[in-house]
């Protein structure tokens, strides 16, 4: 029986984190049985956890960012970080095979000594044009994908240059580093490879007071996600299932 993929999750909504959940397995091709999924705001990481055990691990995005000083930080929000950057030494050292999204990349950043703020690069709700780099044409996650897409995205921090042992795969004007790989099998991406517009509204009424964009645009915000044309993304997700499942 193939081996599951341990899907890590980091929002405390529960109805946003089930949604996401949802589109993890639909957009990546899976059925829940090849998906072990854990919440991180309700459980800790299982003592004993075995990388081997799994296919590879996806980590979904959350409100945290990991540039926030501890102090500022809920009790929940430094539960969450702390679960899954536990993970990333053996995963890095082993070229795991890793997928973090939007929350994902601060998390690899943070845990390679790279730059991660809000001092730039942040995105409000909504979609991104990206452009597949020289280097992304030729890695498999992005096999089919067009070079130029467009992305969902809403972040608050970005890395602010890539970290030392990184390939840059994605990019766009507003937020150069959506898609880097360190090593062969280790990837991250600032937009949401699961993400459509359903997902997208969910999740805009859900942190419409949260800081991404100003409350009253919200329905606009999703008007304009309802038009977008947003497709290609969740072939990254798809290829990477594929590949190491």
């Amino acid at each position: 029986m193939p081996k599951p993929f341990l899907v890590l999750q980091l929002r405390p909504e529960a109805q946003a984190a089930d949604d996401e959940f949802a589109a993890i397995l639909r957009k990546g091709g899976l059925d829940a049985a090849r998906a072990r999924r854990i919440r991180l705001d309700c459980e800790a990481l299982p003592e004993g956890l075995r990388l081997d055990d799994h296919a590879g691990v996806i980590v979904g995005g959350g409100p945290g960012c990991v540039s926030d000083p501890p102090e500022r930080k809920s009790p929940v929000e430094a539960q969450i970080e702390a679960g899954v950057l536990s993970l990333m030494p053996r995963i890095i050292q082993r070229d795991f095979p890793f997928l973090g999204c939007c929350y994902g990349i601060g998390i690899l950043g943070r845990h390679l000594g790279g730059d991660v703020g809000k001092h730039a690069f942040s995105e409000p709700a909504g979609t991104s044009a990206c452009e597949v780099t020289a280097a992304g044409r030729n890695d498999p996650l992005l096999d089919g994908v067009p070079t130029a897409f467009d992305a969902f995205v809403g972040h608050k921090e970005a890395l602010q240059a890539l970290p030392d042992g990184c390939a840059h795969l994605v990019r766009s004007v507003a937020c150069p580093f959506q898609m880097v790989r360190h090593g062969r099998n280790v990837y991250a991406t600032q937009f949401h490879p699961e993400a459509d517009a359903d997902g997208f509204e969910t999740r805009i009424r859900i942190y419409r007071n949260k800081g991404y964009f100003a409350p009253e645009t919200a329905d606009d915000l999703i008007a304009m996600c309802r038009a977008a044309d947003v497709f290609a993304p969740e072939m990254i997700l798809r290829n990477f299932v594929a590949r190491y499942g």
